[in-house]
């Protein structure tokens, strides 16, 4: 599913004002201007480039026509097919279930359980296209953003990938922005900081806001104030039981 038409049958209603949504139709006779492909993105997903680059017609113009010359290459036929991802799906990397208390869909990543010496680059940024296409699906009505938990336990230099962890941050920055909600970042290792310091300078500074790294001692609190114990994974003490990743629609 192309992420950017999610929203499309729900029409502007009271989101955004009136004066947000002029600048959201004078953003779309730029672009179409030079792509006539982005008429098939809808107002939500322009306005969300609008929205990530403080409302600058030429900044978000710019940023939505590099989105769609990647869409064009990345995803050919519209969307990542089950089959083109399927060793990247079968090595158990994250979930896809539930939502925190905003209504946000969650997402939980396992950063002990990928090993770049065993994945290709194009595998992995084709994956985390595929993975952010699969939580858009699951936002329901007048949501437009996700949540996440990185969870490190067991996370050492074997796990460090900071190719990897810059493609993926360029993907969702560039080609999903105002997307990302909250990532709490849970049983941290004292060397993860080591590659942190590498990252985060090429985080942007509304997303730098997003992280939030929680201690050992606050984590149980922490993750029972953002999400509820039904909708929390047995793992951290909730009555969620984790299924093995299902690709299917």
């Amino acid at each position: 599913m192309d992420c950017g038409t999610d929203e499309r049958q729900h029409g502007h209603g009271g989101n955004g004002d009136a004066a947000e949504w002029k600048k959201v139709a004078e953003l779309r006779e730029v672009v179409e201007a030079q792509d006539p492909s982005a008429k098939e993105e809808d107002d939500f997903a322009l306005r969300r480039f609008l929205r990530a680059r403080d409302h600058n017609i030429n900044k978000a113009s710019a940023m939505l026509l590099r989105y769609l010359a990647w869409k064009r290459v990345a995803k050919p036929h519209g969307f990542i097919s089950d089959d083109e991802v399927r060793g990247e799906i079968a090595k158990g990397r994250d979930r896809l279930q539930g939502f925190d208390r905003l209504g946000r869909p969650m997402s939980y990543l396992y950063g002990g359980r990928h090993f770049p010496v065993r994945r290709d680059h194009e595998d992995l940024k084709r994956y985390v296209a595929y993975v952010l296409d699969k939580i858009c699906t699951r936002l329901p009505a007048g949501q437009e953003k996700f949540a996440a938990v990185i969870d490190l336990k067991g996370w050492g230099y074997a796990n460090c990938d900071i190719r990897g962890y810059l493609a993926g941050l360029d993907i969702m920055q560039s080609y999903y922005p105002e997307r990302l909600g909250r990532v709490f970042l849970i049983h941290v290792p004292y060397i993860f900081m080591a590659a942190w310091k590498m990252v985060y300078p090429f985080i942007d500074d509304k997303t730098k806001k997003k992280f939030v790294f929680v201690a050992d001692k606050d984590l149980d609190a922490t993750l029972r104030d953002a999400i509820d114990e039904s909708q929390l994974p047995e793992e951290y003490g909730g009555n969620l039981k984790l299924q093995a990743y299902n690709s299917s629609p």
